[in-house]
């Protein structure tokens, strides 16, 4: 299929205002958390990778979280503040590379949509400090078909 000149302009001009307006909604931006902290305080009280993740929204590496190996009862915390965000018996193997779930503990989280990639994705994020923890994906396992697939690094885990 070939554009004319008109034609790809207005596409363009419809990806530039969907990609601003998307993020002009920024949830966590102007939403207000029970935790805030200076970008300072965040950076003494994560370690650098969690502080890229949680505040950054950074993406750590496929297969390299101690977490996706954790198969003992309990709760999976946030990293940044400690809002209860996931039971053990939700955890799965999705086989990515990141701990994955199928459902998060009623109020843990939040999410807003993410253009970072181009494409809207749904970020999840720590519903007490805004603290980025992955995406959530419809192609999980019963009964809700989700995937909560969360960076390892931006949470903790506690037996029990």
């Amino acid at each position: 299929m070939k554009l004319s000149k008109r034609q790809f302009f207005s596409l363009g001009s419809i990806g530039v205002a969907a990609f601003m307006f998307g993020c002009g909604k920024d949830a966590t931006a102007k939403a207000r958390f029970a935790v805030t902290l200076t970008d300072a305080e965040w950076k003494k009280r994560l370690s650098p990778a969690a502080y890229r993740v949680l505040r950054q929204e950074d993406t750590e590496t496929p297969f390299t979280s101690s977490l996706n190996k954790e198969k003992r009862k309990g709760t999976f915390v946030c990293a940044g503040c400690n809002q209860r965000l996931f039971a053990s018996n939700t955890k799965y193997d999705s086989g990515t590379g990141w701990p994955s779930f199928w459902q998060p503990l009623a109020g843990g989280v939040g999410t807003k949509t993410d253009y970072k990639i181009g494409l809207p994705r749904t970020e999840v994020h720590c519903a007490r400090c805004g603290g980025h923890l992955g995406h959530v994906f419809n192609d999980g396992p019963k009964p809700t078909g989700k995937r909560y697939c969360m960076n390892g690094v931006a949470m903790k885990f506690v037996p029990g």
